[in-house]
């Protein structure tokens, strides 16, 4: 298991290679500044085009290619 600083440096640097820096930073003060509820967001928002078979299948291949 990571560590939380370890865990944190990590996705800072997965949000700066995807978003860029000062996206990444923009993100970040969003999630700080607005109530937000990510459980509720991700229930709403997120897979919802996937059934639990498909997303379950995306999970196995992205384990494989990931060790």
């Amino acid at each position: 298991m990571t560590n939380s600083v370890a865990l944190l440096d990590k996705g800072m640097k997965c949000l700066a290679n995807e978003l860029g820096l000062v996206q990444a930073e923009q993100f970040v003060y969003l999630l700080l500044s607005e109530p937000f509820n990510y459980t509720e967001w991700r229930r709403d928002n997120l897979f919802t085009d996937m059934s639990v078979a498909e997303i379950s299948q995306a999970a196995d291949k992205y384990c494989k290619e990931n060790p």
